[in-house]
């Protein structure tokens, strides 16, 4: 399975942002630390804004924050809505629908309860969990004094 872009640029957002939870980020400081689109981040932030998982500050000293406490938001939250439109296969939901032997195949099912394994996993784990003690990930993410 492969993450979408939107779902990647998500969490990584989010890791930024619980890094960094002591003050405003913007997407421009964001987008720079990772070395991705700001296009895209900008989508990405809307949709966490309109989940209320961030909050954005607008104006000049404006940016982003998270809107709950780490530990708050499970992975599996972000990834699963972010993840429904992408199909796993052509025969899943969203996908061409071209595959020849869809009546009489029994791979949809396995793959579905695969899926579904994979974002059980992830319902598991909270954004607290990639960053706390990963002193690592703080060095790389934080603001330079």
């Amino acid at each position: 399975m492969r993450l979408t872009v939107q779902t990647d640029y998500a969490l990584r957002m989010l890791m930024h942002l619980a890094v960094n939870a002591d003050r405003l980020s913007t997407i421009s400081e964001i987008a720079g630390r990772y070395d991705i689109s700001k296009n895209h981040l900008m989508k990405v932030a809307q949709t966490l804004s309109s989940w209320n998982i961030i909050d954005s500050v607008r104006g000049r000293a404006g940016g982003l924050r998270l809107a709950r406490k780490p530990g708050d938001i499970s992975l599996g939250s972000i990834a699963r809505p972010l993840e429904a439109g992408s199909a796993l296969v052509e025969c899943f939901p969203g996908g061409a629908g071209a595959c020849r032997i869809t009546s009489a195949c029994k791979l949809k099912g396995v793959l579905a309860e695969a899926q579904e394994a994979f974002f059980t996993v992830l319902d598991t784990y909270s954004l607290e969990d990639l960053v706390r003690r990963n002193p690592g990930l703080r060095d790389l993410l934080m603001e330079a004094a």
